[in-house]
C-alpha cells in the first residue's frame, strides 16, 4: 500500500494554533535539499489517516508539494500529539534520497 500526502508551504508569520483551528497541521520536511528544511502544512484529516496507516521511522511516504513543484519519498520521523485526546500537533518528515 502506497502512502501519499499533499502538503502546502507554510507562511513564515503563521501561528501554529491558528493553523490547527483552521483544519491544518503544521509539519516540517528535513533534508529535501541538503541541510535545508521546509515548513509545511497538511490537512488535518489527511494527517490523521497517514498517522493511522504509517509506521513512524519505517514507512516510506510519497510527499508532494505542488506550489514548489517538489515530490519525493520521505519517512515520517516524528509525530507530536496531545497526550489526553491524541489530536495531532505537528509532523516531521525526513526526505529519503531516490
Amino acid at each position: 500500500m502506497e502512502l501519499t500526502i499533499e502538503c502546502q508551504k507554510r507562511a513564515v508569520d503563521s501561528k501554529p494554533n491558528a493553523l490547527r483551528r483552521s483544519g491544518l497541521i503544521p509539519a516540517v520536511l528535513y533534508g529535501h535539499n541538503g541541510v535545508e528544511s521546509l515548513e509545511l502544512t497538511v490537512a488535518a484529516k489527511a494527517a490523521e489517516f497517514l498517522v493511522r496507516d504509517a509506521v513512524v521511522k519505517k514507512s516510506r511516504i510519497q510527499v508532494s508539494i505542488p506550489e514548489l513543484s517538489w515530490s519525493g519519498q520521505a519517512v515520517l520521523q516524528e509525530v507530536h500529539a496531545h497526550p489526553a485526546n491524541r489530536s495531532l500537533y505537528h509532523l516531521s518528515f525526513f526526505a529519503v534520497p531516490s
